[in-house]
């Protein structure tokens, strides 16, 4: 109860940055985040992703680098991408067992454990994204009826034998991020089927139909050409995305994810309070781009713009970020009397 004859005065805690650092409620470690790459089949060099800045497409030799960085840094997980040479109606090429993201992965886990043998630290989870919009001709995360949309039933059996070829080449966590019906029990199935019962499942449970994946659909060479609106969620439903999350839950996934992640905060707060597994949230490439470009201009403060954005991603609920800062926060993170930025 509120004392009468006391001034309450919140100041004093916001007083010295020594004050703010005892009692700030949240904070970011590099084991909470995870860093998307992406692997390009073909090619000799690294690829800038002109709508990223900072951001390439990697060679195989220089994914390496990347994923020993990142171990380095002490971040909890790296994401891969696939980018073929070549592309079907079935994207055949992300099943296939010598396919670029199945050899993207092998070469992930022997960074992995270089570094782990060199530092004696944990380094950090294999992860690969178990969709085929990357692969396929039309740019779509499944395969198409003859009507052109997406069969649903057909994807989930194409997911399912994908995330075995990438539980065989090392992943230790799939991620289905296609917003099929079925996706995760089909996996987790197939999964255990193959004796790869110890490899996890990330579930995309609230993917929404975004204006902000723009850069990313650069940085996979998509041939998408149309909308992913009959498949992926509407942006104006919040409650969809927890019932979503909730059918995911009940076929077994072991973590959930929500995505975009600053235009979805009520959302990942509503799956945060009632998942019963770690939530993440991903941090999409637009947003990235959009810190960027007014960064790039002196609109904002950068550094602050960027540590503010991912920290409210961490307060609304998730366990996991995925962010394409990852590497940079890790540094920052490092050097915790200079973090705060320009107020």
């Amino acid at each position: 109860m509120s004392n009468p004859g006391i001034v309450h005065r919140p100041r004093r805690l916001r007083a010295t940055p020594r004050v703010r650092r005892l009692v700030a409620e949240h904070r970011l470690h590099p084991a909470d985040l995870v860093l998307p790459l992406f692997v390009k089949e073909g090619i000799g060099e690294p690829v800038p992703i002109s709508s990223m800045p900072g951001q390439v497409q990697h060679t195989e030799a220089t994914l390496g680098d990347a994923v020993a960085a990142a171990a380095r840094a002490g971040i909890g997980g790296v994401m891969l991408f696939g980018i073929p040479a070549e592309r079907d109606a079935t994207g055949s090429q992300g099943l296939a067992p010598d396919g670029i993201l199945q050899r993207g992965i092998r070469i992930a886990r022997e960074a992995v454990a270089a570094v782990e043998a060199e530092s004696g630290r944990p380094g950090p989870v294999v992860m690969a994204d178990t969709c085929l919009d990357e692969f396929t001709d039309h740019g779509h995360c499944g395969v198409l009826t003859p009507e052109g949309t997406v069969d649903n039933d057909a994807t989930v059996e194409l997911y399912a034998t994908m995330a075995v070829a990438q539980a065989e080449a090392g992943a230790e966590v799939v991620s289905p991020s296609g917003m099929m019906d079925g996706q995760v029990a089909a996996i987790r199935e197939a999964l255990d089927a193959a004796g790869h019962s110890d490899v996890a499942i990330l579930a995309y449970s609230a993917k929404y139909a975004s204006a902000f994946y723009g850069p990313f659909r650069e940085a996979v060479d998509s041939a998408l050409s149309g909308d992913r609106r009959t498949y992926q969620m509407d942006a104006a439903n919040s409650r969809e995305g927890l019932r979503e999350a909730d059918l995911d839950l009940d076929q077994g996934a072991d973590l959930v994810m929500v995505k975009p992640a600053g235009t979805s905060l009520d959302v990942l707060r509503g799956v945060a309070d009632r998942s019963d597994v770690p939530v993440a949230a991903y941090q999409v490439s637009g947003e990235y781009a959009m810190i960027e470009a007014a960064a790039a201009n002196g609109w904002i403060d950068r550094r602050g713009a960027v540590l503010e954005s991912v920290l409210a991603i961490k307060r609304a609920g998730a366990d996991v970020i995925l962010t394409y800062w990852a590497l940079e926060i890790s540094d920052w993170l490092a050097q915790p009397a200079t973090t705060e930025g320009r107020r």
